[in-house]
């Protein structure tokens, strides 16, 4: 979930982190132990004697047959040891079973407490980009039209000045593509969802990646698969991720290099499962989870808020995003969204 999403109660963020974590543990047998120890000692006792009587031993008290009596004062003496034996084997399998739940609760707490400090920095970190990119937007664009109106009115023979006045241009495009980029990531998601084919998706995707800041003419195989279902979401914004997961392979990847996109169904969860792989250098392990955190990056000159969006669009969807290994070398991220009757199931 996203920090601006607005779940601002501690307790109730804490503690839905905590029954979140309870309900995925599963049932707990029950201590049955002391009573086959029971049983297994009565058996023990009866076989016992059965044993004992066919080998000639005989029970007698006053001249009367006690068989049935002795076997009856075994079978109670070791259902009773069988029975305590169980017992103290059940408490020890029962204080194991409380420890694995204790340590599972609080680790459920300690990742409650670290997304909840991790939402209350984004929501710090968001309100700042907010305000600095308002008070930066207007000035940037003071200045590049002021930059390219002197750039138009200089003479064709003044080439240093021509040339730094296009420079100026573009290190405000690029700043400008920077405050968008801060804004985007700190404006709460307004997501209108309606159904869509996957393939419209990836249609539409790959028309947008086409474009100068996008997966510049690379080559890219689309897997789909046969009947999949439709999705429920934000056209707009899922095609946003996609586009920009593209434009990241396509720098990542050599000239000779390869891009994949494919939507597979998921049977586990009831879900569609869609894949962005590249033939780059991949992502270092160390690195898989950081990516996603706003403003890292490995890239010079990048900064740092593509994936972090991608991640909020897609769990605002009620999804999950990766980043893995493609097999053969690469990099592969992953997003998993709902089908349309997975949500409306889990509406």
């Amino acid at each position: 979930m996203d920090a601006f999403g607005g779940r601002t109660n501690r307790e109730r963020f804490a503690s839905a982190s905590v029954d979140s974590q309870a309900s995925r543990t599963p049932a707990v047998p029950r201590d049955t132990r002391r009573w086959w120890g029971a049983a297994a000692g009565a058996l023990l006792a009866v076989v016992d004697t059965l044993g004992l009587a066919s080998a000639g031993v005989t029970f007698s008290m006053s001249g009367r047959d006690v068989t049935l009596l002795t076997c009856g004062y075994f079978a109670i003496s070791f259902a009773t040891l069988g029975f305590l034996i169980g017992y103290v084997l059940d408490l020890r399998r029962r204080d194991r079973r409380s420890a694995v739940l204790v340590e599972a609760q609080m680790r459920a707490i300690d990742e409650a407490r670290a997304r909840l400090a991790q939402s209350e920095k984004l929501a710090a970190l968001g309100q700042l980009a907010a305000t600095i990119a308002h008070e930066v937007r207007n000035p940037l664009a003071v200045i590049r039209s002021a930059a390219q109106d002197i750039g138009e009115h200089l003479p064709p023979s003044d080439e240093d000045a021509r040339r730094n006045s296009s420079f100026i241009t573009a290190e405000i495009d690029r700043l400008t593509s920077v405050v968008s980029s801060l804004l985007a990531f700190a404006r709460p998601l307004k997501i209108e969802r309606r159904e869509v084919a996957v393939a419209d998706l990836f249609e539409r995707a790959l028309l947008l990646g086409r474009r100068p800041r996008g997966v510049r003419q690379v080559p890219v195989q689309q897997r789909v698969a046969a009947g999949l279902p439709r999705l429920e979401v934000d056209a707009d914004l899922v095609c946003q991720v996609l586009v920009d997961l593209l434009a990241n392979a396509a720098e990542a990847i050599s000239a000779d290099g390869n891009i994949t996109l494919e939507a597979r169904a998921t049977d586990r969860d009831g879900g569609l499962e869609i894949r962005v792989a590249d033939s780059g250098p991949g992502v270092p392990a160390d690195l898989r989870a950081r990516i996603f955190e706003p403003f890292f990056t490995t890239r010079p000159g990048g900064t740092g808020l593509g994936l972090a969006v991608a991640r909020q669009i897609v769990e605002a969807h009620g999804g999950r995003i990766a980043a893995g290994d493609r097999p053969g070398g690469g990099a592969c991220f992953t997003v998993w969204l709902p089908t349309a009757a997975s949500a409306r199931a889990a509406a």
